[in-house]
C-alpha cells in the first residue's frame, strides 16, 4: 500500500517522513494554500530523497504550461489535480507530460458525485478521494463517509484521503480497500509543519496490520537519527 504525506514544506521533514515509511510526498503548488511551496522549496525538499520516493505536486485549475514548467524545474514525479479539471484537460496533460504520474483528486459529496470518478480512469494513472468542503480544496480534517466507498472499485489505483489520522486509519481501512492513503492535517502541528511523532504513530498502526506498508521506502532516507533531528527543527519552527 502506498502512503502519501501531503503538504510538505520543510526539507528536513521530507527526509524524516520518507525514512519513517512514506512512499510518496505531496507539495502544494496552489499559491492561496497555507501549505504553498515555491519551486526552489520543492527542489530543496526532494534533493536528498531516495529515488523510490514519489514526489507529487498538487495543483488546482492551473494551466498545462504552468504545471509542466513547475514539474520540470522541481523534479517532480507526479501531478495531482485538485481543482475543477475535466477529463479532457487530464488527457491534454498526459500528452504534455507522458512520463509523469497523473492523480485526479475528487472531493466527494454524494454517491452520485462518486460516479463521476469513472469519467477519469481512462485519462489518469490514479484517483484520490477527498472529503468535500465548500471553500477549501484539501487539508480540512474532514472525513469521508467511508460506508459510501465500501464497493468503490475503479479501473485504476486510488488513494483514500480526508481527515485520516493515526487514530482512525485502522477503522477506515477495515471499511474500504484503497490502493493507498493520503494524510495531511492529521499528521500536523499546524499547516505545513508535520508532527513526526504523529507520522511515526501512523506507521506503527499501519505496520500492525497486513496492509503491505513499511517495506517500500522505509529505512532508506536517513533513519531515526535524521527523524529525531527534524523533530527538533520542527519544534523551533
Amino acid at each position: 500500500m502506498r502512503v502519501k504525506i501531503c503538504g510538505i514544506t520543510q526539507p528536513q521533514q521530507s527526509i524524516a517522513i520518507a525514512s519513517l515509511g512514506a512512499t510518496a510526498l505531496g507539495f502544494i503548488c496552489v499559491p492561496t494554500s497555507p501549505r504553498y511551496v515555491t519551486t526552489s522549496q520543492i527542489r530543496a525538499a526532494v534533493a536528498e530523497l531516495p529515488d523510490n520516493i514519489d514526489t507529487i505536486g498538487v495543483f488546482a485549475n492551473a494551466s498545462i504550461p504552468e504545471i509542466s514548467q513547475i514539474v520540470v524545474d522541481s523534479g517532480l514525479t507526479g501531478v495531482q489535480l485538485h481543482g475543477d479539471e475535466l477529463p479532457d484537460f487530464c488527457d491534454q496533460l498526459r500528452q504534455a507530460l507522458p512520463n509523469i504520474e497523473i492523480i485526479r483528486a475528487l472531493r466527494i459529496r454524494s454517491l452520485e458525485h462518486l460516479d463521476t470518478a469513472a469519467d477519469y480512469t481512462k485519462y489518469v494513472d490514479t484517483l484520490l478521494l477527498d472529503a468535500y468542503h465548500p471553500e477549501q480544496l484539501g487539508g480540512t480534517g474532514k472525513t469521508l463517509d467511508w460506508t459510501m466507498l465500501e464497493k468503490f472499485n475503479p479501473n485504476c489505483p486510488w488513494f483514500l484521503a480526508g481527515g485520516l489520522t493515526a487514530d482512525n486509519i485502522v477503522e477506515a481501512l477495515s471499511q474500504v480497500n484503497p490502493s493507498g492513503v493520503d494524510l495531511s492535517s492529521g499528521v500536523e502541528r499546524s499547516p505545513g509543519d508535520k508532527d513526526l511523532d504523529k507520522v511515526a504513530k501512523l506507521f506503527e498502526k499501519l505496520g500492525s496490520r497486513e496492509w503491505g506498508v513499511g517495506d517500500e521506502g522505509a529505512g532508506e532516507a536517513g533513519g531515526a537519527g535524521e527523524a529525531g533531528e527534524a523533530r527538533g527543527q520542527g519544534d523551533k519552527g
